[in-house]
């Protein structure tokens, strides 16, 4: 059994205008399989989109992030090296500009030494039992949020496969992340977090925005209706500040 059933709320309209995004895939360390599936997805929604694992072009400073993107998607990307401080500083003038941050899966088992890369992501990943069907619960205090707008009154989803991460330090710790999604560690074995377990949220971050999901292991999470529709939303939340001219940029 993969991802949950489809569900059925139809996804919001294209947003207008078209957004600028950055698919950064570099790996690094383990490389997941659903990497062309996800960028497939992502090519899906109609948005400029360019898909890069070489971080000499666009992360060689701020301005060339800024200039041409609204939005950097961190794609499955794993290991302690796919920036150099370099980089990673043209990733933060980014945000600094009011530029939006995607992180997907894997991104958060990246750049593990790195203090600010784990604030920025909201988490660092510590490890995943084996994939298994769970439940995904929204959280009630966010249910309003708009990133999970079109749920359409779901407060979970049941049989929803994937890795079910756990983290080194609990994102509630983290007092800037809002909570989206958390899973009922009842409905799965090995996790760790406790009886609250955070697999999603968002932040306003030094000036821009970061939405990270811990979802989205396996290709058919890029086919889930339920599952894109956040990816959307969450795209066109992080890009809001940067659209709204904060920081300057393109």
């Amino acid at each position: 059994m993969m991802p949950g059933t489809p569900h059925s709320t139809t996804r919001a309209a294209k947003p207008q205008p078209q957004l600028h995004l950055l698919l950064y895939t570099r790996c690094t360390g383990y490389k997941h399989t659903c990497i062309p599936a996800a960028v497939t997805a992502f090519q899906s929604l109609g948005h400029h989109t360019v898909v890069t694992e070489d971080p000499t072009v666009y992360f060689r400073s701020a301005d060339a992030l800024t200039e041409n993107f609204d939005v950097v998607v961190l794609l499955h990307c794993i290991g302690d090296d796919i920036f150099t401080p370099t980089q990673l500083a043209s990733l933060r003038g980014f945000l600094n500009a009011g530029g939006g941050v995607v992180a997907v899966h894997g991104a958060a088992a990246a750049m593990t030494g790195d203090e600010w890369y784990g604030r920025m992501v909201g988490a660092h990943f510590d490890s995943h039992p084996d994939p298994e069907p769970g439940m995904v619960i929204v959280e009630e205090s966010s249910a309003g949020h708009e990133i999970l707008a079109g749920l359409a009154g779901l407060s979970r989803k049941d049989g929803w496969v994937d890795e079910w991460y756990n983290f080194r330090r609990h994102p509630r710790d983290n007092a800037n992340l809002k909570i989206l999604l958390r899973g009922d560690p009842k409905s799965f074995k090995g996790g760790k977090m406790g009886e609250d377990h955070p697999l999603s949220w968002c932040q306003e971050f030094e000036g821009g925005r970061v939405w990270f999901t811990a979802l989205g292991h396996f290709d058919e999470a890029y086919e889930d209706e339920w599952f894109m529709g956040m990816v959307e939303r969450g795209i066109v939340w992080a890009a809001a500040a940067k659209q709204a001219g904060i920081g300057g940029g393109r």
